[in-house]
């Protein structure tokens, strides 16, 4: 299985202002693999700790932070001997150690030829409850589900990644409902790295439906075990409504649909408690198309999406009869799993940080919003072969984009004023 972090990692390695790394993201989205592969592709050495487990060395930095001592000590319980040269040292589960965290500050300070790699489950939320984090001493990566680029690859299918990476979409056309199928099977499986592998292994859709149910289960368990009791009934409301709201029309977060009467303060530090655990993506309205895009954020009006797109089918109990072959109950829902699959594209596979945008007393809305170049772009999703961009053609008029993106399922097509993106390549915006 090939992740693209692998390319940022290996970057950070030959950094001359090498900080120690730490890799953020949701449970079971790949950390410790991408950690433990890191280093057998680019290390002689590899000293692997997990606080979970390892109590014998809770009291490591208890004493003092001297790194000549921390890393004997470190050496003598791997029975690895541990140099700047050729060892990588990796800290799993960092967050169970919080004097772990602060010691990354002096790695950082008196030892920054050693090549130190942390991550952890539920870092961003113990970073928010008051752990000393060593900002400006660390350098930060998020880790996501695979993308549908990294699924073709898990799938063998390197020449079309090839060819879509070049632009060479032509060359594709032979095989385009092959693509389009396996996109299909993508919205199902989506891209979390145990339930990709089953797919490839047993193309069981049962089993594969049954995998996400369980971390979504595992999920679940976390809210109990880490929130406050009287917090965690409106967690699990927020999370259980987000596939309610994705299949409106208005996709706008709207506290009413979790609960009657419910106001957004009330919800506020579940939605922070989700974000920070990396379950949820949060995006913001605009109020004007302008650059720079953040300068126009309204923070009261935004759209939640969940962590992977296989995921939000298994929360809707979608039956993958009902992705692959499409029926009138999928009819409404497919723009939403269309544009939780485009978001996630978007988020893990690009620089740009999406928004959307909607203007007062208007019904057209523009899906997602971009800055590149200095420029912004609007997006609009087409769940199908529909080439029609009402909403899109009114913003172009009215503000004069250099250009603007549709991606739908048809193919790659360039007009004066819009370009048409196949989903398949969503991530050549």
């Amino acid at each position: 299985m090939e992740r693209y972090i692998m390319n940022k990692i290996l970057e950070w390695k030959n950094s001359r202002s090498r900080k120690p790394l730490i890799i953020m993201g949701a449970r079971q989205v790949g950390k410790t693999w991408v950690m433990k592969e890191f280093g057998k592709r680019f290390f002689k050495n590899t000293v692997y700790i997990n606080f979970d487990n390892a109590d014998v060395l809770k009291g490591l930095f208890e004493k003092d932070y001297d790194i000549n001592r921390i890393l004997m000590e470190l050496s003598i319980y791997s029975s690895i001997r541990i140099n700047s040269e050729d060892t990588l040292i990796i800290f799993d589960e960092i967050q169970e150690n919080k004097k772990a965290i602060t010691a990354l500050k002096y790695f950082c300070e008196d030892a920054p030829e050693y090549a130190i790699i942390a991550a952890g489950s539920l870092l961003g939320v113990s970073i928010h409850e008051g752990i000393s984090f060593p900002v400006g001493k660390v350098k930060l990566l998020n880790i996501y589900p695979l993308s549908f680029r990294e699924f073709m690859l898990a799938l063998g299918k390197d020449m079309w990644v090839e060819q879509i990476d070049n632009g060479n979409y032509e060359a594709l056309n032979s095989v385009r409902d092959n693509i389009v199928d396996m996109l299909k099977h993508y919205y199902y499986v989506g891209g979390m790295p145990e339930v990709v592998n089953n797919f490839i292994e047993n193309r069981d859709f049962i089993e594969i439906r049954d995998l996400q149910k369980d971390i979504i289960s595992l999920y679940e368990k976390d809210f109990g075990k880490h929130t406050p009791n009287e917090e965690l009934p409106r967690l699990s409301m927020v999370w259980n409504s987000i596939p309610t709201q994705l299949a409106k029309e208005n996709k706008k977060f709207f506290f009413g649909h979790i609960k009657k009467g419910a106001r957004s303060k009330d919800y506020e530090l579940a939605i922070e408690w989700l974000l920070n655990c990396g379950l949820i993506y949060k995006v913001y309205n605009v109020t004007k198309p302008y650059i720079p895009l953040k300068s126009y954020v309204d923070f009261s009006a935004f759209k939640l999406y969940c962590l992977d797109v296989g995921l939000l089918g298994a929360m809707s109990d979608l039956s993958v009869k009902t992705i692959l072959e499409g029926n009138k109950i999928f009819t409404e829902f497919k723009g939403a799993l269309t544009e939780q699959y485009v978001l996630q594209e978007l988020i893990s596979e690009t620089p740009f940080k999406p928004y959307y945008f909607t203007e007062t007393k208007s019904e057209g809305e523009i899906d997602f919003l971009i800055q590149k170049d200095e420029k912004v772009i609007p997006i609009e999703v087409k769940a199908e072969e529909n080439l029609r961009a009402k909403s899109l053609r009114l913003f172009s008029e009215k503000y004069n984009p250099k250009y603007a993106i549709r991606t739908s399922m048809s193919n790659y097509r360039k007009e004066e004023w819009l370009v048409n993106i196949p989903l398949w390549a969503v991530w050549t915006v």
